[in-house]
């Protein structure tokens, strides 16, 4: 077999695996409630939650919203945190990495930010942004901007002296250095960080909700939880799951793409 084929082989074996899991995953998960070993109080059974799913796919009951109004609000809000961090958190990693003026001058700041936690800013951003979409989507920045600011930075920071030197050996000079050697090194580090921020932007976006939404998945699974209604949790909460991992399948293929030297 040649090296591809066992690849290939390896991969399917890996969806294999990953299938198995899931199945027996949900397997468990609806004996245990057929069973009455949990109330439906608590936890309904995957078939329910897959009627609520499918359910809410073109009805606005029981929270206001039908789950494509829900995801669409999300999404959006989710997207623009998520951005904007990353626009703003990649470059500023790498800056500080590379040049020690721009370490010295944001690190120190960046310190006593970094520990806050991003529900902490949630009256602040009230006062500066109202209960708009600005204010919901500074709170998933904050949570967002921090892993992409960090593994940026120690991406770049191990650049590997000897390329380093070789460049200046020919003559490149210190930003083209930064670019050429530098930034292809820290790539790998930096998609990590903007694995690590996609998921904190979703993990953020139930407590970004909170500032008096109307629609969107972190509002959908409050409601559920206003009335009682665990099936309307859970298609929320697999919404977010989902979604982000799809995401996260997304960046790994643009990663692949750029950095096609790490596929081995």
């Amino acid at each position: 077999m040649t090296e591809r084929g066992r690849a290939r082989a390896a991969a399917q074996s890996y969806w294999w695996l990953s299938g198995l899991s899931l199945a027996g995953f949900f397997l468990v998960w609806h004996g245990l409630v057929a069973l009455g070993i949990v109330p439906t109080t608590i936890l309904e059974s995957p078939v329910k939650v897959a009627q609520t799913f499918l359910m809410k796919l073109s009805s606005a009951y029981p929270d206001g919203a039908t789950l494509g109004q829900h995801f669409k609000t999300s999404l959006t809000l989710a997207l623009t945190g998520y951005v904007a961090a990353v626009v703003v958190g990649v470059p500023l990693g790498l800056l500080m990495g590379w040049y020690r003026t721009v370490d010295g001058i944001v690190r120190p700041l960046f310190e006593v930010v970094r520990p806050i936690p991003p529900i902490a800013w949630i009256p602040l951003s009230i006062l500066w942004f109202g209960i708009g979409l600005p204010a919901k989507a500074f709170i998933i920045w904050l949570s967002a901007f921090v892993p992409s600011v960090i593994n940026s930075y120690a991406g770049i920071r191990y650049t590997d002296p000897v390329l380093i030197n070789v460049a200046r050996t020919f003559g490149a000079s210190h930003w083209e250095t930064f670019l050429r050697v530098g930034v292809p090194w820290a790539l790998p580090m930096v998609f990590t960080g903007l694995r690590l921020s996609l998921s904190s932007a979703w993990m953020t976006l139930v407590a970004a909700e909170l500032l008096a939404a109307t629609e969107g998945l972190g509002y959908m699974i409050q409601m559920g939880r206003t009335l009682a209604r665990p099936d309307v949790i859970i298609v929320g909460m697999l919404t977010i799951g989902f979604a982000g991992a799809l995401m996260a399948l997304a960046l790994e293929r643009v990663e692949g793409r750029i950095t096609p030297w790490r596929r081995s």
